[in-house]
């Protein structure tokens, strides 16, 4: 999943307006994937989230000296307590999604997911003062029914217990991700890489403190693929893709970031009904449309 950005940011590692397409191309496709190997990964989705957080963490912060940009910690102070709330509500988010895709398929906890942008257009008016359009109003009630569809019950009824639980739990990792980007929103002069490391970095702690107090430990097996394909999520799902990601956003326009976004939950798609042979239907796929035209038309207008 794309990560919670700011419009500008700088030391990319390749240069010109092209290549930061490619950049941010190569970012969309490695988040898409996530869930194919998180459904293969035998560990809780706490223990998952942590490992993600703590090596996303070291990664970045390796990559930011080789790259010489230093850490603003003036601004990391002025803005601590959304800090520690959002990084908090980063960590159960990725638990949640997580778990979504253990219940139901990579495509419906995907979309699921990418209601978020949706509740932000819902909560904006209350949270951020901001006024809604009538094309805005328009986007969610087109998402909702998407995400209707999505869930199959005009087709066969009400979700058997495992797919409904799929679906509220991605609809919650939703409700978090849409917390985050308004917290993200009332941050103030703080750069994207300052900001996505400590968040990285405190939910690494809360995520420490959850899997002790849970137990989940004590389950862990060593096996090595499993471990392999953890770290593999740590360094290439974050801190690689984050990289990738902040880095091209310097020199391209915020409607290009939106619209290349979307290759995101393009590709996860793709991969749910091609590659784990989940089953789809062709209501649910327009309901994929649905969802993901209503949140792009928001978000490009925006």
């Amino acid at each position: 999943m794309r990560p919670f950005a700011a419009p500008r940011a700088g030391g990319a590692p390749l240069r010109g307006e092209a290549a930061q397409k490619v950049n941010l191309a190569c970012a969309m496709v490695i988040f898409g994937t996530i869930g194919v190997f998180v459904r293969h990964i035998p560990y809780s989705s706490g223990v998952i989230a942590l490992a993600r957080s703590a090596i996303g963490t070291a990664f970045l912060l390796v990559w930011m000296r080789a790259r010489r940009i230093p850490l603003d910690g003036a601004s990391v102070r002025r803005n601590l307590p959304l800090l520690a709330v959002s990084a908090t509500a980063m960590a159960f988010n990725w638990i949640l999604l997580f778990e979504a895709y253990r219940y139901t398929t990579v495509a419906v906890a995907t979309l699921c997911y990418y209601l978020a942008p949706v509740f932000v257009i819902a909560a904006s008016p209350f949270a951020l003062g901001e006024r809604l359009t009538a094309r805005k109003a328009l986007c969610v009630f087109a998402a909702l029914v998407g995400m209707v569809f999505v869930s199959g019950v005009p087709e066969s009824g009400l979700p058997d217990a495992s797919q409904a639980r799929g679906i509220l739990y991605g609809v919650g990792a939703a409700a978090l991700y849409a917390t985050v980007m308004l917290l993200n929103k009332r941050m103030r002069a703080i750069g994207v890489y300052d900001r996505t490391v400590w968040q990285l970095g405190i939910s690494a702690a809360a995520m420490l403190v959850y899997v002790l107090a849970t137990g989940r430990f004590s389950a862990l097996q060593p096996a090595p693929a499993a471990v392999g394909m953890t770290i593999l999520v740590g360094i290439v799902h974050t801190g690689i893709a984050y990289a990738l990601y902040f880095g091209s956003l310097g020199e391209l326009r915020a409607q290009t970031v939106a619209i290349m976004s979307y290759i995101d939950p393009v590709v996860a798609i793709l991969l749910s009904v091609l590659l784990l042979r989940e089953p789809t239907t062709a209501l649910a796929m327009l309901g994929a449309a649905l969802v993901l035209g209503s949140t792009l038309v928001s978000e490009a207008g925006s």
